[in-house]
């Protein structure tokens, strides 16, 4: 590059404006610099071909299982620990490198690790949460079906049948992330005596359970997502989730994880902001960087602006969290708003890079790609925005 009317020294890529991580302890700090030199050093020279391949990189789960954060947040069982707070900044982290590494961890930690640790019982926790802690087992959350997604909590299809000391399963979950090489996945099941859900940890290799891999995604191409089918499977009495009784349980393990989905898109952001500044310092046009140009400049300072409100948006939710206050509609705020954003966040990246930005190679075609699914899951913006409106105005405008 020419150095031509150009400072001695361009600033680096910092999408941390508002310094949101002195939020953090030093102990924490240090931890996030460890997840990020993983992700830098370990994660993000091989992501783009492993999502190429529509391949999980098992390589990267030894040096994954040395960071020691599976069950942030969560106290106690061999879990990590900490707050929601610094359990959000992980995912953040994570997802700044690689969405799909964000949640195969989010679905493991979050959503299998806080079901059994917000609904099961002492005996479950003191079993399983240890194992899944040190990722000896790993875990699944099954509750969308081919047929079910936003009418989850009233229209459950797979059905739950107890015969003396098990249960008999029946039914299909459809984009259970991890479920095609993991260990167990939580299944949520309508009781034909009760009506009510009940969950269940259902280990993979259960008589009746089977997982296909869904083909032909176009976003999170790293997560194997499954397609289960559960044709008479048998689960122990032992397994069903004890402190479970109907959906509300479920619902406070999805009004948890929601948060952290929050987090996710805005790391998907932060990765997309910075690579672009990077590519726009670098790349030469009418024989200057392009990010000497206006309308460039434009649009990498709206990307900022959306990153760092939504940055305070998610530390302010989890605070909120951390204080035990927690409602679904905060939860659903952030995460129908966060997703909104980073949508327009990663198109803006596209377009600071022009054609080359739908390639893999400076990662923002897979940014722009993955951002779809975490658009779409743990509920979609048009639902979250009905939990919201229903909240501020009294009315419920559900079907």
């Amino acid at each position: 590059m020419s150095t031509t009317n150009l400072p001695g020294a361009l600033p680096a890529p910092n999408s941390d404006f508002y310094m949101i991580a002195d939020c953090l302890s030093d102990k924490e700090r240090e931890k996030l610099a460890e997840v990020r030199e993983f992700a830098e050093k370990k994660a993000n020279p091989i992501v783009n071909e492993y999502w190429a391949k529509d391949a999980f990189p098992f390589e990267l789960l030894p040096p994954f299982k040395e960071l020691n954060i599976a069950g942030a947040g969560y106290t106690g069982y061999g879990c990590a620990g900490g707050g929601t707070l610094f359990a959000g900044f992980l995912a953040m982290e994570l997802a700044r490198v690689d969405c799909s590494l964000a949640t195969f961890f989010g679905v493991h930690s979050g959503l299998a690790m806080g079901s059994i640790f917000l609904c099961g019982s002492e005996e479950q926790k003191e079993h399983w949460l240890p194992q899944m802690a040190r990722l000896e087992k790993i875990g699944s959350f099954g509750l969308t079906e081919p047929l079910v997604g936003s009418g989850a909590s009233g229209g459950l299809l797979t059905t739950a049948k107890r015969e003396g000391d098990h249960w008999i399963l029946n039914g299909e979950k459809k984009w259970i992330g991890n479920a095609t090489w993991g260990d167990l996945t939580i299944i949520w099941a309508r009781d034909l005596e009760d009506n009510q859900v009940k969950g269940f940890i259902v280990e993979n290799n259960a008589p009746g359970f089977r997982a296909e891999k869904i083909e032909n995604k176009m976003a999170l191409k790293i997560v194997q997502n499954a397609h289960i089918i559960m044709e008479n499977c048998i689960v122990p009495e032992a397994n069903r989730l004890q402190e479970d009784s109907s959906f509300r349980d479920t619902a406070r393990v999805l009004r948890m994880t929601r948060s952290f989905v929050a987090w996710e898109a805005v790391g998907c952001m932060m990765g997309a902001y910075e690579n672009a500044l990077l590519y726009a310092q670098n790349r030469l046009q009418f024989g200057k960087p392009i990010a000497k140009f206006q309308l460039v400049q434009d649009l990498l300072v709206k990307m900022l602006g959306n990153i760092t409100a939504s940055q305070t948006m998610c530390v302010r939710l989890s605070q909120i969290q951390d204080a035990g206050k927690l409602k679904d509609e905060h939860a659903s705020l952030a995460k129908a708003f966060c997703t909104v954003k980073m949508r327009e966040c990663v198109g803006w990246a596209r377009e600071v890079l022009g054609a080359n930005g739908i390639l893999l190679d400076h990662n923002i075609g897979r940014f722009v790609a993955d951002s779809e699914a975490i658009y779409s899951y743990e509920g979609t913006r048009e639902m979250n925005t009905l939990i919201v409106g229903k909240a501020i105005t009294g009315f419920g405008a559900f079907v």
